[in-house]
């Protein structure tokens, strides 16, 4: 590469940026994937798949979740349609959301994924122990 080359040719670049290719499938299943693999995601399909809750419903089954956090967790499932929102015209308004069509297809993967996670929980913390006693000076949690 000459000293005065300071582009990246785009035969190049192309392969760094796989989406909007129709041979790149994984594009789509990133998106996806980031919103319905965020912890705190998974944990009000959880709670929603048991029927509609209000806010306080939710922050309080939900330990450790801020409000912030619930506001932004909700609002991002929401615009992916897979909770729906409802404000009933009362005062103070009532709001309470639910999990949607889509959101409700969602709930037997999350459920199985929740299975797997309470069957395997020995047999992770004893190989992480087994793993943080062979390597004493790491930093992985």
């Amino acid at each position: 590469m000459s000293p005065t080359h300071t582009e990246v040719t785009p035969e190049l670049s192309a392969p760094l940026d796989p989406c909007g290719r129709a041979d790149h499938p994984d594009c789509g299943i990133r998106d996806v994937l980031d919103r319905i693999g965020d912890k705190w995601s998974v944990l009000v399909i959880v709670e929603l798949a048991s029927g509609r809750r209000r806010f306080r419903e939710l922050q309080r089954a939900i330990d450790g979740i801020s409000q912030r956090m619930l506001t932004l967790t909700v609002r991002r499932l929401e615009r992916d349609g897979l909770v729906i929102r409802t404000v009933y015209p009362t005062v103070p308004a009532r709001v309470d959301y639910r999990l949607s069509d889509t959101g409700t297809s969602l709930t037997h993967l999350v459920k199985a994924l929740a299975d797997w996670s309470l069957d395997h929980r020995p047999d992770i913390t004893r190989s992480r122990a087994r793993y943080d006693e062979a390597n004493p000076d790491h930093d992985i949690r």
